[in-house]
């Protein structure tokens, strides 16, 4: 299954969390693709921002129930991955307007 850098990267996490790991231990965090693994993260977030990674740890978060009303259903499983960037490399460029 072949998948581009931008599918497997879905979007940044902007969070107090994820704005903490920032400051302190040089680490963004993004939900990726539930299946992608370390190494298609790592090699995406090198392509698509020029930058070197350190290394990359992963949570999977699995649907709550929620009701409305009457109805329910679940949310949708989805990944997240705090990479962690190498040494003397700059931050990645939505993090640093915040």
């Amino acid at each position: 299954m072949a998948t581009t850098q931008f599918q497997i990267i879905r979007r940044p996490i902007i969070t107090e969390k994820g704005l903490g790991v920032k400051e302190t231990q040089h680490t963004v965090v993004f939900e990726v693709a539930a299946h992608a693994t370390k190494t298609q993260i790592k090699e995406a977030v090198q392509q698509i921002f020029k930058v070197k990674v350190e290394g990359v740890r992963t949570a999977n978060f699995f649907g709550k129930m929620r009701r409305r009303g009457q109805s329910e259903g679940y949310r949708r499983d989805w990944k997240k991955a705090y990479v962690k960037l190498a040494a003397g490399e700059k931050m990645i460029e939505y993090a640093e307007n915040l």
